[in-house]
């Protein structure tokens, strides 16, 4: 889980990118899809 002062900042982030506010409920949600998605594509490539 992220930390208090992270989540604030992707709220801000995330006002100043699309003009909407989020509840901090939904900041939670966002942010872990994210991170799950980061987990999915992030991978590193094997050597073959």
């Amino acid at each position: 889980m992220l930390s208090k002062e992270a989540l604030e900042e992707f709220k801000k982030n995330y006002k100043e990118e699309y003009g909407k506010e989020l509840t901090d409920e939904k900041v939670s949600e966002e942010v872990t899809r994210l991170m799950m998605l980061m987990k999915i594509i992030y991978k590193p490539i094997p050597k073959l």
